[in-house]
This record gives C-alpha cells, structure tokens and sequence, in this order.
C-alpha cells in the first residue's frame, strides 16, 4: 500500500480508521492522528510527500492527505518558511502532473478537493508568492481532458472564495479578494479566456461534460470581467452553436442568462439583448411549441426573463434620465418579446412557465406607468389574464386528499400567478373585472357538465377579485358602480345556480371561501341567506364526506354567522337543532370517528354562542337556550372527573384530560359572543356560567393530569373575569388555593397572569384576598426559584427566568393599582424579604427586561413610602439599597449599554433617581456629593454635574446623561 520512505513515517494504523466502515476504535485513532498532523510543525510533510510521490491508492488516505494539506494553507500558511510554503506549491503541480498521465481520473470528490486546495493556495500566494499561478497551470495542463478538469474545478473554487457573494467574508477578506480581481483583469483574465474559448471549441464534440463545465466557469466570471472579451461575435457564435446540442444546449443557455444579467450602460444592455435575440430567432429558438425538452425550454424560459428583465431595467433608466428616443426603442424591443413571453407563460410545464413570471410582472409594471395604453398592449393585457386564469387551473394530477411536494409546488406557483393577476387589476381594473366576469359566466352556465377543475377556477377568480379590486373593510358592493353590480352579478349566480352541490372537493372549499370572502354581499342582498346556511349545514358543508372541506367550513361558518347575525333571527333555532350533533363532546372511549375534530368544535361552539347571545328573543329564551348549549358540557364534564379521579392507566388518563380541557374550552368559547353592548348579565346569563365554575373548579383539586387541568380552567377563569365581572370573585379564592399547591414553575408563571388580571381589573374590591394570597403566592415563588437545577439544563433556567420576570410583574401590578396596603400589610420581615427580591432583580440578574421591571417597581416604592409621612424606616432603605441599585445595576460588565433593551432599563432606572430627589430634595443631593459618589471614586466635578441634571425639570436630559455618564464610567 506504500513506499517505504513515507511508510515509516505516517501511522497505517491509523489510516486504516478512514474507511467509513473501520470499527470505531480505528476511526477515533484516525481522527487523533488528523488532529497531530494539522497541528505539527512539520509532521504534516508526509502528507505532502504522499500526494507528490502517488504512494497510496486508497481514496480516503489521498483525500485525508488534501485535508491536512488544506488546514496548513488556511490557518497556518503565515507561520511557515519559505521553504514549506515552495514544498506546497510543488506538491500541488506534481500531483496535477501525475494526473495528466492517469489512465483513469480520481474520484470527483477528490478532483473536488484538490481544486479547492488549489484555490485556496491562489488566494493565499497569488498577490505575493505566485503570480503566474494560472501561467503555470496552463502552462501544464495544455489541453489534456484530465488536467483541464481540474483547471475548471480550480477555477469555480476561486470563485467561490473570491467573488461569490452568498459566502460571507470579514472585511480584510473583501479587500484582498479585490485586490485579487483587479490583479487578474490586469495580468491574466484575457489568457483565461483564450482558454475557454479552445476548450470550447477543442471539446464540444469528444468530452460534453468538460464543455459543460467549462461554460459554468465562462458564467460565473462574466459578472466582473470586461464583457468585451465574451460579447462578440467569435465567442457568442461559439455559444449559440452550443445551444444547439442537446448535451450542452443547458449550460449554453445559463451562461447566455450570465452574460444578459451583467450589469451595464442601458443603451449598450438594449443593443446586446437584441443582437442576442436576432440570432436566437433566426435560429429557431423562438419556435417554442415545436420544442419538446421542456428540462431546456425551462432553461430557455429563463434566458428570455432575464433579456426581458434587462430591458425593462433599461427602460426605466432611459425613461428617468429623459432619454426619449432610446426609450422608446427599448420599449419597442420590450413590446416585441410579448409573443415569446406570452407562448412561454402558458406552456403546459408550470417550471418553464414560472420561470417567465418576473418578466411578465415587470412588462406589467411598465405598461402601468405609461400615460395611455395602445391597442395592441390592451390585447397583450387580454392575452395575459387568459394565460394566467388557464395555468391556475389544477390538473388532473393534483391529489387533493394527500398533499405532497408537486402539490406545495404548484400552491407556491399559484401564489406568483395571483402576483400577476394583482398587477393586471392595478394595469386596467376594468379589462380583468371583465374577462373574469365573462370566464365566471359562462362555467356557472354549463357547471354540471363542466370538468371540477375549470368550475374550481372559475369561483377562484371570483375569490382573487377581493384582493385584486381591494375596497377597505370588504365594502365590495358600495361604491364604484361598474365594479359594485359586477360583483353583485356574480355572487347572484354563485349563490343561486345551485354550484355547492358540484361533487368536487376543491369547487365546495373555493365556493364557501367566496361566500364568507363577499359576505357583506348578503347584508344586499339577504333572501339568499337561507340557501346558503342550508349549504354550509349539509352535506355540501359541515356534513361534507371529506375531513378537509368539514374543517375549514366550521371555520367559515363561524365567520359568516358572526358578520350576518343580524340577519339571523328568524333561523336561529333551526340551526342550533341542525348543528346539535357537531357540538356533542366526543367521548374518548367509543372508537366512534367524529365528524369535526375538537378544534373544528370551537368554531361551532363561538358560532352557536354569537346566535344565541345577538338574537331577538327574550332574556329568558337566551338564557334557556344558552343552558341547552352548556349543560350537557357540565353534565360530561362531572362524568369524566369522577372517571379520571379512579383511572389507573396514564394513556386512558391523558385521553380522559384531553376530554375535560374540551369541554372546558368550548364553554369559554361561547363567551367569545358577549361584548359590551351585549353583557352576560343582560343576556341574563351570568347563572349558567356561574353553574359551569361551579362544575368545572374541582378539576383543580385532582391528583393526576394537573397540568393540562389547571391549565384549562385557568384560562376559563381569565374568560370569565372579562364576561361575569364581580360574579367571579367569590370563585377566585378557592380556585387560587388549589393552583399554589404543589407548583412547578410553569403552573406559576400562568397563574401570576390570573391574580394581575383579577388585580387591574377590580383593584380595591380584591384587595382583602390579595393580601390574603399574596405571602403564599411569593413563598411558593421563591420555593420553586430555589430548587436547584443542572448547570446546563436550558429549559429549566429559561423556565426559571420566565419565572422571575413573572413575579416581578406581579408585584408591579400591585404596587401600580393603588394598593398600597396589599404590600404593606404582609409584616416587615415579609415587606424586606420581597423589596429585597426587587434590589436584586434590579442589578444581580442580566436580563434587562426584568431589570426594567424592577426600576419601575423601586420608583413606585419610594413615591408610596419615600416621602415625610411614608413607612417607618424606608428612607434609610432608600439611601442603603435602592440609591447603590441605580449605579451597580448600570456599571455591571453584562449591562450593554448598546442593547436598546438596556437603554429601556436604564431610563427606568434614571427615573427611579429622578422620583428619589422628588421626595427627600436636597437631602439626597447632599447625600450623593458627601457620601455616595465620593465612595465609588467620581470626581467631585463630575459629582456636581450629575446633581445638577437631577434638580432640572427635564427628564429628557437626565437620560440622556445618565447615559453618557455610564458610558464613560465604563471605559
């Protein structure tokens, strides 16, 4: 396996652990001698030594070798001598000699890692050691097959590291690699393209795919080489000979596309696209529909976009600068590639139309900007929404029920069409309005013999109008007239030809979009609100055989009902015993398939609450009708709780909780209705809610499934605050009792929301149970705070953090409701443990969101307590930790002032010092110039400004020195 010399010294054991199939004990050896020699001095010469003399034939040792090789060019090339660095650029050209004479080529992976080698020692030694690198190459190479395979790899690599903008690069790389460009456009680019040109030429009969290759590299310099070299008449006959066999009529077309997106002066852009165009034509190119390899006809498609997208460029430069004459010529040359654009964009093969859509958009664009449209691009305007109304229409492959990649392809492409169907509306409103109305018309006439696909699309325009012809707040059918009657004509037919009953799922989802999209339509036209209920209630709807259309219908019935309630009332009953079935509880044991998922009976529940609560009847039938729609909620919730207290089985007891979070949830659902015209209390259903705290509380205190309980009822609790007002309170303390025991920090952080909302809400009503609770609440706070968690657990600290920050809002809301007694009732131990938690959120953890938090807190203690009549005691409390606070917090090495989150904090804390002055005056300027600046060494000077800006009336300028005060203390 190797030569004798170098045998001694590399290590074949452990080249034994590059073979992907070595045992692991091999392949960690292996990776500890990869690791020696990279970081040897100058054991990594045997490598070197290998690649020079060919002395393994293994694929794996060669590549290993081209990796070691790569470390000491990329990390370590300063730190070597001369003579190493000569030692790598022999190596380098030896190995590429030995190529020269190999039967057979290495493996791509390594000709692949050898180019970029090659690159990288380029990169490294061009500007300095190896200014005739590519002389040198050349040079050897000539025109062997394998040597200039490698030369192209080399070169796609140098572009990689050199020119490629995708690939970041640190400032001094940026330089260097200009500096590297404007070198090769002196000394060597007109070489490299002599080079190409023989290979070209040399080899696009015997070897396609070094052709190919060589037309990628041609591509990807184009950008930034003089285009002189490339855009004439030798070279570009080369490449239109190209386009013409079939192995590299691809890449003749992608490095044309190159050479088309080089950006460059308009006039000369407009004259090279059309001297380009002139030939592709009277070669046949244009002659798409006689083409049948659509792979290059999407290729192609490509090609025209970017020739259309250059002219257009050119255009609006041209038109910009007033350039009348060679605008106008480009606008000709523009207007001539419509045909070409207009066969490609409804081409059968939705890549090859795709790839013509940006032209299209842009052609659209220009047309919009001109003052008055000629016949010819009205006709063109016409042309184009036919092609794009023909290629939304799905085909016959589409599989609706199993939606895989070809299908979320044509979706993505669906969306470019709407794009331009967009831009047509904005071009000429009233050519789209009229041939959607004329293609809408005509299916709706023939839609029982119609295949789905064109009934689909034709209620699909319909729908896309909404957007297309916007109207502010879907106010479609007022207004502009033309527009209005429209509109009105189609939404007529939709809802009256009988078209829901199409046995398609696409044309049923598509009808009922366009009907809750154009439901303002109904407040017009009201007789046809029967018809379409009866769809959205049957077997048309919610009744549908397909999963699909049942669960967006249940999202769009509750959509319809909540705009049209109004004109509700005289079916409200029928509909609730129609939709009775949809709103059972699904039990989780009878195996027995639902129609709506639990999700899909939120909508139903919100639905059924909006009619209830916005009919006509009387406050009794409300009431009556809303404890139909609860009770058998309650009635299974009982059920179900004294079913999971006895469960024994953890899978039945998630599918038991699942059940209860359920119908806990579509309760709260049903009080989405109420609003502040419409009240619990004045739909005289404050004692059916009432009864369902009472049915679903207990919840609260059982032993298994917590989490997912509580977490239901909480959010019941939160719903209930908003719709029964004070009717909650007397639920509030035994439900709070049950959530403090046994807590993880999750349960809290969602329970500190409930007890700040019940706060803010009914401020002094709850102040006797908030100071009740309060001490147990921040006890079982600090417990959870305290339990000790892993070093590198995450979840758990961000858990933690989430925590604290929630405890701290907590006592925000307190302290901002005006409670003052809440917190000063606790006792003063309690008082000094909690406003000691505050000091410490304030500077000890970096988190400036919770540090905000905390200023805010401190500032409201001092205005509550800081002043002559304020609590016993606090004024020292101020001087002895909260005055430290506001000048450790900002000086700690984790307070980056650059943050603008920070910078929030540190106004909190500039305002804390500012509402201290307010409240002790000169006493605490006295205190800082004699005692506290001094004691953290500032200069009596600067001690003085600072006091100086904190008696000013402006706060505006206290931040801001504040600020620059702490920026300075921090140099």
């Amino acid at each position: 396996m190797a030569c004798q010399s170098v045998a001694a010294v590399m290590d074949e054991q452990a080249l034994l652990g590059l073979n992907p199939n070595a045992d692991a004990r091999y392949r960690q050896r292996a990776m500890a001698y990869f690791e020696q020699l990279k970081e040897s001095h100058d054991a990594w010469e045997v490598c070197a030594e290998a690649l020079a003399k060919g002395v393994y034939n293994d694929d794996h040792v060669k590549f290993f070798c081209f990796q070691v090789l790569e470390h000491q060019i990329k990390f370590r090339h300063a730190g070597l001598s001369g003579v190493q660095q000569q030692l790598i650029r022999e190596t380098l050209m030896k190995w590429l000699q030995s190529q020269l004479m190999n039967a057979q080529p290495e493996k791509p992976f390594i000709r692949n890692k050898a180019a970029q080698v090659l690159a990288l020692t380029f990169v490294m030694e061009y500007l300095t050691l190896w200014p005739k690198f590519f002389f040198d190459i050349l040079s050897l190479v000539g025109l062997n097959p394998h040597g200039v395979d490698i030369y192209l790899r080399t070169l796609m690599a140098i572009d990689a590291e050199v020119v490629d903008r995708d690939i970041p690069h640190l400032p001094d790389e940026t330089r260097r690699n200009s500096l590297i460009k404007d070198r090769m456009r002196e000394q060597c680019i007109p070489s490299l393209v002599e080079s190409w040109f023989q290979i070209l030429q040399t080899y696009q009969q015997s070897h396609p795919e070094l052709t190919c290759q060589c037309l990628e590299v041609v591509g990807a310099f184009v950008s930034w080489i003089d285009l002189g070299l490339i855009a004439n008449d030798r070279f570009v006959n080369l490449l239109l000979s190209q386009m013409s066999v079939e192995e590299l009529r691809e890449e003749a077309c992608d490095c044309l596309f190159e050479i088309v997106n080089k950006g460059m002066d308009p006039v000369d852009k407009t004259k090279l696209v059309e001297s380009l165009c002139q030939v592709l034509q009277s070669a046949g190119f244009f002659n798409v529909e006689q083409e049948e390899d659509v792979d290059f006809l999407a290729k192609f498609s490509r090609l025209v976009n970017g020739m259309g997208q250059s002219l257009v460029l050119s255009w609006t430069k041209l038109a910009k600068n007033g350039n009348v004459k060679e605008s106008a010529e480009t606008l000709q040359a523009v207007e001539a590639k419509v045909p070409l654009l207009l066969q490609l964009l409804v081409h059968e093969d939705d890549d090859i139309s795709a790839n013509i859509v940006g032209f299209c958009y842009e052609y659209l664009h220009v047309l919009k900007q001109l003052p008055q449209l000629t016949e010819q691009q009205k006709t063109n305007i016409e042309a184009i929404m036919l092609a794009v109304m023909k290629k939304l229409t799905y085909d016959d492959e589409y599989n609706f029920e199993n939606e895989g990649e070809d299908e979320a392809m044509f979706v993505e492409y669906r969306k470019q069409l709407k794009m331009l169907l967009d831009r047509l509306a904005q071009v000429s409103p009233e050519l789209l309005l009229e041939a959607v109305r004329r293609v809408f018309t005509n299916t709706m006439q023939n839609w029982q013999t119609a295949p789905f696909m064109e009934v689909e699309v034709a209620i699909r325009l319909l729908y896309m109008l909404g957007e297309a012809l916007p109207a502010s707040h879907g106010a479609h059918f007022s207004g502009d007239t033309a527009k209005t009657s429209a509109l009105q004509d189609m939404m007529r037919t939709l809802v009256s030809c009988s078209v829901s009953s199409y046995q398609h799922s696409s044309v049923s989802l598509e009808f009922f979009e366009t009907v809750v999209r154009y439901d303002k339509f109904f407040i017009v036209e009201p007789q046809h609100i029967p018809n379409v209920l009866m769809a959205f209630l049957d077997q048309r709807g919610l009744r549908h055989n397909s999963p699909k259309v049942r669960s967006r219908v249940s999202y769009l019935f509750s959509r319809f009902i909540k705009t049209l309630h109004k004109h509700m009332n005289s079916f409200i009953e029928d509909i609730l015993t129609r939709i009775q079935d949809l709103l059972e509880l699904a039990p989780p044991d009878n195996g027995y398939q639902a129609l709506l998922t639990s999700d899909d009976q939120l909508f139903m529940f919100e639905a059924a609450g909006v009619l209830i609560v916005n009919g006509d009847s009387a406050v009794e039938r409300k009431q009556a009708l809303m404890r139909s729609l609860l009770l058998p909620l309650m009635d299974a919730f009982r059920l179900l709780l004294a079913k999971l207290s006895q469960e024994t089985d953890e899978e039945r007891q998630a599918a038991l909780a699942d059940c209860l979070s359920h119908a806990v949830g579509f309760a709260s659902r049903t009080s989405k209705a109420f609003s502040n015209k419409q009240t619990v209390k004045q739909c005289g259903c404050t004692e059916v809610y009432r009864d369902c705290l009472q049915s679903f509380l207990p919840a609260l205190s059982c032993p298994v499934q917590r989490g997912p309980l509580r977490s239901s009822v909480r959010s019941f609790l939160h719903r209930m605050i908003i719709c029964m007002e004070e009717e909650v309170l007397p639920f509030v303390p035994a439900a709070s009792e049950h959530m403090l025991k046994d807590c993880e920090a999750k349960d809290l952080q969602e329970f500190i929301p409930l007890i700040s909302q019940i706060t803010a809400k009914f401020k002094r009503q709850v102040s006797p149970f908030l100071q009740q609770v309060f001490m147990p609440l921040v006890l079982a706070i600090f417990e959870v705070l305290a339990r000790p968690a892993e070093d590198n657990d995450q979840a758990a600290a961000l858990e933690k953090q989430m925590l604290r920050r929630s405890y701290f809002t907590f006592i925000q809301t307190v302290t901002g409701s005006g409670m003052n007694e809440v917190l000063a009732n606790q006792g003063a131990e309690n008082i000094e443990r909690v406003v000691f938690t505050i000091i410490q959120g304030a500077v000890d953890f970096p988190d400036p969101i919770a540090q905000k938090t905390c200023f805010i807190i401190l500032s409201k203690l001092v205005e509550l307590w800081g002043g002559k009549d304020g609590m016993v005691g606090f004024p020292d409390f101020i001087y002895k930790h909260i005055v430290p606070a506001c000048f450790l917090a900002p000086l700690k090495p984790t307070f980056d002032l650059s943050d603008a989150q920070t910078v929030l904090t540190l106004s909190e804390c500039a305002l804390t010092l500012k509402m201290i002055h307010l409240k002790r005056g000169p006493e605490f300027i006295q205190f800082l110039q004699q005692e506290y600046l001094p004691s953290l060494q500032v200069a009596p000077e600067i001690s003085q400004e600072l006091c100086q800006v904190l008696q000013q009336p402006d706060v505006k300028v206290l931040k801001n020195y504040i600020k620059a005060f702490f920026q300075r203390a921090k140099l």
